[in-house]
């Protein structure tokens, strides 16, 4: 099967978050069972260039209809760690993607509907294509309703649109220029409540809506965050759409790559380690503490690796380091806070903790740094408010890092209370609280560290049993090529 898949990031070339891991790994994962996969994706001057191999011109003359007239454009062609990548770099005074920055500009939404306009108008022009299109997140909801109201009838009439959303936050809500810009027009037709119009302020163009309402298929990264948006408030004004289109929406769980994220063979952990040789973790636990100058005691490390945030429980993270310090063990943050309010609370924090020997706040986000801490730390905590699938928690069970979660999104579905789950017992992997309130995450690291301290063997029991399971890309892969076959057949 030949994929195109549209995305404004891809890891490590352009990456802001999970949506990167995402497309690299899924891609990867397809071509690993002999589909061919290509990624379109802006060319933006933060690149790691050092990422791509054999950056050349594809196409070098490309011109994108927009408003009036046309925007050239060139296309660069480069291998990304085996991927085969394309970069639309416009010729444009907007310089849209010369901005130092992937996102977080003020005209953000045209930036990308320029950027869907002319990936599909590089398909048309280089005669690719592909039997489906996987488009990911608001920006580029408008590939799906270019495809469907004006490629299809220029050549690329058998196209089909698997559009995933990560996020249901953010939904890229623009004024009614994006449709004179893309040559859509007719704002009577697009701007009716069936189609494109925000459910908020139905004068505005909601991207996110629009990729729901034109795709073939509709995908969010988790059962449990499948049916959260559909029947709770995380549908973010979207519930009424998904139920319209209930029967082309589901849910499917990002993986892992388990290349990057494996104990057995990372090279930025000082001692490798696997099932049968676990004791080495124990060595990367001293080296942990080498590295932070946190005392060498018999305690427990407590973790935490993320952003700072509302939507990942800042309050329950604070929380949660006091409780570890006040219940003999040690605690350990890892992350930066993109709202200046929490950036400072925990700045004060990592100041009044600066001398003491069982905490450690790194305000900022390190990838050496993560590596080690999954390898070193023996609990993790992920208390989100909601967590669309969340990568923390799969990627600690494979470390034998045991994780503290809360019930919501991803985190439901991939973590099993080793008290109260209904699964058996060598299932179990972990420990699940359920309210987003302190005492909740209280009795979850109660019963983590009274299993530490008291039940050693008991821990180690359950250390392994989240090394055995198996969240890597393997399974999500076919589920995404099922929906491709059953976009393609119907």
């Amino acid at each position: 099967m030949y994929i195109v898949m549209v995305a404004t990031e891809c890891a490590p070339v352009a990456a802001n978050g999970g949506l990167a891991d995402v497309v690299f790994g899924l891609s990867r994962e397809l071509e690993i069972r002999g589909n061919a996969v290509e990624i379109i994706l802006p060319k933006y001057d933060v690149l790691r260039y050092d990422h791509i191999w054999g950056l050349t011109l594809a196409y070098g003359d490309l011109w994108v209809p927009w408003y009036g007239g046309a925007i050239k454009c060139a296309v660069w062609f480069g291998f990304v760690h085996g991927r085969k990548c394309y970069f639309i770099e416009p010729y444009s005074q907007d310089n849209f993607f010369n901005r130092g920055t992937l996102y977080g500009c003020p005209d953000d939404a045209i930036r990308f509907a320029f950027f869907s306009k002319a990936a599909l108008e590089f398909m048309l022009k280089a005669n690719k294509r592909p039997d489906v299109i996987h488009c990911h997140d608001w920006h580029t909801g408008l590939v799906p309703v270019l495809l469907f109201e004006m490629y299809k009838f220029c050549g690329m009439p058998n196209q089909r649109v698997c559009y995933t959303v990560h996020n249901f936050r953010h939904q890229g809500v623009a004024g009614q220029e994006v449709l004179w810009a893309t040559g859509l027009g007719r704002p009577e037709y697009f701007m009716s409540p069936d189609r494109l119009a925000d459910p908020a302020n139905p004068t505005r163009v909601n991207f996110l809506k629009a990729g729901i309402v034109y795709s073939n298929f509709v995908t969010t990264v988790s059962d449990r965050y499948a049916w959260e948006v559909r029947h709770t408030d995380l549908g973010c004004g979207l519930g009424h759409t998904l139920y319209l289109h209930r029967n082309k929406f589901g849910g499917i769980r990002n993986g892992v790559d388990y290349d990057v994220w494996n104990p057995e063979i990372d090279r930025l952990i000082p001692h490798r380690y696997g099932i049968d040789t676990v004791q080495n973790k124990y060595l990367n636990k001293e080296a942990l503490r080498d590295r932070l100058w946190l005392r060498k005691d018999f305690k427990p490390i407590v973790a935490y690796i993320g952003r700072l945030d509302a939507q990942k429980g800042a309050h329950l993270i604070r929380h949660a380091l006091w409780y570890s310090l006040a219940n003999g063990a040690q605690f350990i943050c890892l992350g930066f806070a993109p709202d200046p309010a929490i950036g400072g609370e925990f700045l004060r924090l990592k100041q009044q903790l600066n001398d003491n020997p069982d905490c450690h706040l790194e305000l900022r986000f390190d990838e050496a740094l993560a590596h080690l801490i999954y390898a070193g730390a023996d609990l993790i905590i992920v208390p989100s408010n909601f967590e669309p699938c969340g990568l923390v928690q799969m990627i600690a069970l494979k470390y034998g890092t045991v994780p503290v979660v809360r019930a919501v999104g991803g985190l439901a579905d991939t973590v099993f209370d080793r008290d109260y789950s209904d699964r058996p017992m060598e299932e179990r992997n972990g420990y699940v609280f359920y309210q987003g309130d302190p005492p909740a995450i209280e009795s979850a690291l109660k019963r983590a560290l009274g299993l530490w301290f008291h039940y050693p063997e008991e821990f180690r029991a359950l250390m392994l049993n989240g090394m055995r399971c198996n969240y890597s890309w393997e399974l999500p892969a076919q589920h995404y090529l099922n929906v491709y076959e059953y976009i393609r057949h119907k």
